[in-house]
């Protein structure tokens, strides 16, 4: 009888934790001004945009066009198409992704990530919530400081007229 009364304590004090914590994950979800089912996103992505954007990952290093592009415009978000970056901002880090010392105010958001086991610090589009890719604080000194290190496959780029 204690045996029995013990364990249903125990699923109990579970049970209500797990409904806790559930209701803090989702009171803590940001509402976008743009939300789409999974489905309807995968009908207007890419696969690799979809992995990158709505999955939070990473595409090969060197792999895409905006990397190198040198062109005057503006990077507008390959999802919503919410302005992101200005090509003035852009700079060569080196590292294989396209890197920006800012992002345009509002346009982006800061969040944590911990997903390899450490934090770090992931850029989102404030308006649709998607994944663009990390901050770092190896940037030109010159200006920010700040690399906002995006997957070029999260871009698009419409060039000034």
């Amino acid at each position: 009888m204690k045996k029995t009364s013990i364990i249903l304590l125990l699923f109990a004090i579970i049970g209500c934790n797990s409904s806790a914590q559930k209701k803090e994950n989702q009171k803590n979800k940001k509402a976008y001004r743009v939300t789409k089912t999974k489905a309807e996103w995968k009908k207007t992505l890419t696969p690799m945009q979809f992995y990158v954007l709505r999955e939070a990952g990473t595409e090969r290093a060197f792999t895409s066009p905006l990397n190198k592009n040198y062109q005057d415009g503006t990077y507008i978000c390959a999802a919503c198409e919410t302005p992101l970056y200005k090509s003035e901002h852009k700079f060569d880090s080196g590292t294989g992704w396209p890197s920006f010392d800012r992002a345009i105010i509002n346009a982006v958001e800061l969040d944590t990530d911990y997903k390899i086991g450490y934090a770090r610090t992931e850029l989102k589009c404030a308006t649709c919530g998607g994944h663009l890719g990390h901050s770092f604080p190896d940037g030109p000194k010159e200006t920010t400081g700040e690399r906002h290190c995006i997957n070029g496959v999260a871009l698009e780029f419409i060039p000034s007229k």
